[in-house]
């Protein structure tokens, strides 16, 4: 299969070498200028693997586009833009697989509403999400993903020709619950990362316990199943968000609470708190951790006491 990844971050080079090694023909295209881009050009490697030859790189878009599968790794609020460069390009139909996690701030739309609503008539659009670091899996340490799309024979096509050793595709039954367990996920992990910097790590295990509860919640109330975040695409995310410390979205937080910079720039859980809370407003969905955090990264709550207050809630039953 011919396939173009767009973004050269850290996920979108691996994707593109792991498609590569299981007999894709690969081109990774990012934008020219960027030094992650700069230097794949000129060493053909970043800070975790190399860049096999057979693998093209382009910093044309028109170019990359001519493929009939594009993969895009790019951070979420820039899907809009990048699908406005593709219609400029002149990009006809084409099979979309959005390998990142986010929700639209301010429409609330989840990642696969905005590609089919900016892309071609014709196009099909898929979701590639699930636990995993990009450091395991080069390490050979195997892991379990979905590719969940509203089009079932597009699914299966992609999880047939995406499957390997390393990563075991399921089919995704539930694009909404998949798509918002995903998004949120980092939002738990930014707050799993605070308690590491308060040094109450023991309170992780009830985050992800209440944490699953509350977006299970509202997923059902937007119309998905609310099992889906007990699936791999939420709680079976959890060890590579909760406690990895690879962890983007944990490390962010940690970092925050202890005042310490943190080299990675915002992690994407940061976005997707905002868009959460306008979430909970949009469907009346009781989402108090994802609260909390937002409270804390953007009205300027001490996190502490923030912190102590959302485990120190009235007392009722757990279920």
């Amino acid at each position: 299969m011919k396939i173009s990844v767009i973004g050269c971050g850290r996920w979108g080079t691996f994707i593109a070498y792991y498609l590569n090694s299981i007999g894709h023909d690969v081109t990774l295209y990012g934008r020219a200028g960027t030094e992650a881009m700069d230097r794949l050009l000129s060493e053909r490697k970043n800070d975790y693997l190399t860049l096999p030859e057979k693998i093209t790189l382009s910093t044309s878009l028109k170019e990359t586009l001519t493929a009939p599968t594009i993969v895009i790794s790019i951070n979420s609020q820039g899907l809009r833009a990048l699908f406005g460069e593709i219609s400029e390009v002149g990009c006809g139909p084409r099979d979309y697989v959005l390998c990142m996690k986010g929700i639209e701030i301010g429409t609330c739309k989840r990642l696969s509403e905005i590609a089919t609503e900016c892309s071609a008539p014709g196009s099909r659009v898929a979701v590639w999400i699930g636990p995993g670091h990009v450091q395991e899996f080069l390490r050979g340490t195997p892991n379990c993903m979905v590719i969940d799309s509203t089009n079932d024979e597009y699914k299966r096509m992609l999880v047939d020709s995406f499957t390997s050793r390393l990563i075991r595709f399921y089919y995704g039954t539930d694009i909404i619950g998949n798509e918002i367990g995903a998004a949120s996920k980092n939002v738990i992990g930014i707050a799993a990362g605070m308690l590491d910097g308060f040094d109450m790590s023991a309170l992780k295990g009830a985050l992800m316990a209440r944490g699953t509860r509350e977006i299970a919640r509202l997923i059902s109330a937007m119309g998905g199943q609310a099992m889906s975040a007990y699936g791999l695409c939420h709680l079976g995310d959890y060890e590579a968000t909760v406690f990895s410390p690879y962890s983007h979205n944990r490390r962010y937080g940690e970092a925050f609470v202890r005042g310490e910079k943190f080299e990675g720039g915002l992690a994407e859980g940061y976005y997707t708190a905002e868009a959460m809370v306008q979430l909970q407003e949009k469907y009346g969905a009781e989402l108090p951790i994802c609260t909390a955090v937002y409270d804390i990264l953007y009205k300027g709550a001490n996190p502490m006491e923030r912190l102590d207050l959302l485990f120190s809630r009235s007392i009722k039953n757990e279920f």
